[in-house]
């Protein structure tokens, strides 16, 4: 978290503004509304009064340190209440400087500024109208006049010795009201700079992580920061105004501009002198059957290799690829100063030091998405397994680009993988059967909103079905394909094949309970499709849709959105468990949910009359 020093609250310029407003006699809600809407709603009387209090005693303690306290009590005076005792006072009973400074609250002044405010109410030797001192109309209007005239004066003054602009390191305690600001830092965004950044990296529900920021607040914010952009210096991107799944693509790629710094591998921009054409291990270019001519181009051939015929999206196994391969390109020209194909032993050996504790600034929580300024390469340091994985992942690559002619030597083959750890009795990735009725039974009691009942979905299918994540995020309602059977005691009855494509590009079928197909099609039906999960109008539909969106077609549940709401959901439903099942729920994911598969249709279908010749060939007799 970023650290700053309490600063106290600072004064700018919408401040005055609204004390300007209220100087001259303008309405106060509206002045609020346009000018002080960030501290909260005019609706909140305590709130208003509040703010406005600390206002005026920030005025005078700025006054005071200028020795100027009667400065500060002009400001705040009250133009009307004077002008209405100067017309009631006859001009024979003029009140004593004393009694004017007693009601006034003057006493503290010095008494030339005690005499100055006394003569613009009740200005001396003056006839306004035939009425005398004080009297008619237009006199009440002059004197009124000349006490905001001043007052006006007093806060150009002021606010050209106090007021402030923001700044980028500033806290968030100097410019938001404080119960805001607090739950802002508790959130961990405790500088404005700290705040622009998350707001850009998460996007218009970025408030949903800040407990006590609601949507309304959320605006009021982004409101303020946009108005103050010229002189804070941040903006807030315009991909903030809209709902995530209402943006093009087109506007997510353009929040962060590709660049030689911490960029995903499709925005990395390669330095010309560490770009690889000249590296240090380059072969000779008559002997390489690939047509890339730098370090980043022959990475996207080695993943293109590994599409297995696939076009459009990368596969889950490309995906994976590419990360490795995109810390190691990074660290190489960013940390290292060298091409990757330059990339010698030692180097290879410092990389694998490297992911073991990596700088915090490389690290950073897996939901932040690609598009997104909060992205970074890794979450934290590599463990034994999933470092092991890495180097041997980027071994694999550089044995490409060897057997491809790009290089002559692999520096990773010389690198000791880590021992592979034996994994302790009783550590396996599974759930009891326990533990999955108390699961099933917190997700049968969840609130029948279209997030709950998709989460819901969605943990279901994958404990039924074994399927892994991104197989369930991709498989549609056509990919569905009823199989009746005759049941023990003689019924007709229906259950489910899905068909899948798989890792490899394999095809395959999972059974699926009826039930679960029924729930899919009361799903379809709620919003508007036919509950037929085959008809031909739901052709296109993914079973992992995601129904709360505007668009005219639902879109598919992502792979790392359905990750999220079930770690979150199993750390919730730890709660309360002894030590040992708590712990295991804590540390559970989707993963876990394969090994645990009752295949409650397998029985049902073994015990079909006569046996269903597909089913025994996947499960066989």
């Amino acid at each position: 978290m970023e650290k700053i020093k309490q600063a106290p609250r600072k004064l700018h310029s919408g401040h005055f503004a609204f004390m300007r407003a209220l100087a001259q006699g303008l309405d106060e809600k509206a002045s609020w509304n346009r000018y002080l809407h960030l501290e909260g709603e005019y609706t909140d009387v305590r709130t208003v009064r509040r703010t406005i209090a600390w206002i005026r005693d920030q005025f005078a303690a700025a006054a005071r340190r200028e020795n100027k306290p009667g400065t500060a009590r002009l400001i705040l005076m009250d133009a009307e209440r004077i002008t209405a005792q100067a017309a009631a006072a006859p001009a024979k009973a003029l009140p004593s400087l004393a009694e004017f400074a007693a009601a006034n609250g003057l006493e503290d002044f010095s008494e030339e500024e005690q005499l100055e405010a006394y003569r613009d109410a009740y200005p001396a030797g003056k006839k306004e109208n035939g009425a005398g001192q004080g009297g008619g109309s237009k006199g009440q209007h002059s004197r009124r006049a000349r006490v905001v005239e001043r007052q006006l004066e007093a806060l150009r003054w002021l606010q050209a010795l106090v007021a402030q602009d923001p700044k980028p390191g500033d806290g968030v305690a100097a410019w938001i009201n404080p119960s805001m600001a607090h739950r802002l830092e508790r959130a961990g965004l405790p500088t404005l700079s700290s705040l622009v950044a998350h707001i850009n990296g998460v996007g218009a529900r970025w408030w949903a992580t800040v407990p006590g920021v609601g949507e309304g607040k959320a605006a009021r914010i982004v409101e303020w920061l946009q108005a103050n952009k010229a002189v804070l210096g941040l903006r807030v991107g315009v991909h903030v105004a809209q709902p995530r799944m209402q943006l093009a693509s087109a506007t997510l790629d353009a929040v962060v501009p590709a660049a030689t710094a911490i960029r995903p591998y499709e925005k990395f921009v390669l330095p010309a002198e560490l770009d690889g054409r000249a590296g240090r291990f380059r072969a000779p270019p008559e002997h390489c059957l690939l047509m890339a001519g730098n370090d980043h181009e022959a990475i996207g051939a080695w993943l293109s290799s590994k599409a297995a015929g696939a076009k459009g999206n990368l596969s889950a196994t490309q995906r994976a690829y590419r990360k490795e391969a995109e810390r190691l390109l990074l660290w190489a020209v960013l940390e290292r100063k060298k091409a990757l194909s330059s990339i010698t032993v030692e180097d290879a050996t410092a990389y694998r030091d490297f992911l073991a504790d990596p700088p915090a600034g490389w690290c950073g929580p897996r939901h932040h998405q690609r598009w997104s300024p909060l992205w970074r390469p890794l979450e934290g340091p590599l463990n034994g397994v999933t470092l092991r994985h890495s180097l041997t992942v980027v071994r694999s690559l550089f044995a490409f680009l060897m057997r491809q002619g790009y290089l002559v030597g692999n520096p990773f083959a010389a690198v000791a993988l880590p021992i592979q750890p034996l994994r302790p009795l009783g550590s396996s990735r599974t759930l009891s059967f326990a533990q999955w009725d108390h699961i099933d039974a917190l997700l049968e009691k969840h609130q029948e909103t279209e997030a709950d009942r998709r989460l819901r979905r969605g943990m279901r299918w994958l404990y039924a079905t074994g399927l892994r994540l991104a197989e369930i995020t991709s498989v549609k309602c056509e990919d569905l394909t009823p199989v009746e059977y005759r049941a023990a005691d003689g019924t007709m009855a229906t259950d489910w094949l899905l068909a899948v494509i798989g890792k490899g590009n394999r095809s395959r079928e999972v059974p699926v309970p009826a039930e679960l197909v029924e729930e899919l099609g009361d799903e379809l039906a709620r919003h508007g499709f036919e509950r037929q999960v085959g008809a031909v109008s739901n052709r296109g539909v993914h079973v992992m849709s995601r129904f709360d969106n505007e668009l005219k077609r639902p879109v598919a549940w992502s792979a790392s959105g359905l990750y999220q709401a079930i770690k979150a959901f199993l750390a919730k439903a730890a709660e309360g468990l002894p030590d040992v099942d708590a712990l295991q729920l804590k540390k559970a994911s989707t993963h876990w949910l394969r090994h645990c598969i009752p295949h409650p249709t397998i029985e049902s279908f073994r015990r079909t009359t006569p046996p269903h010749e597909e089913l025994l060939k996947i499960y066989g007799t």
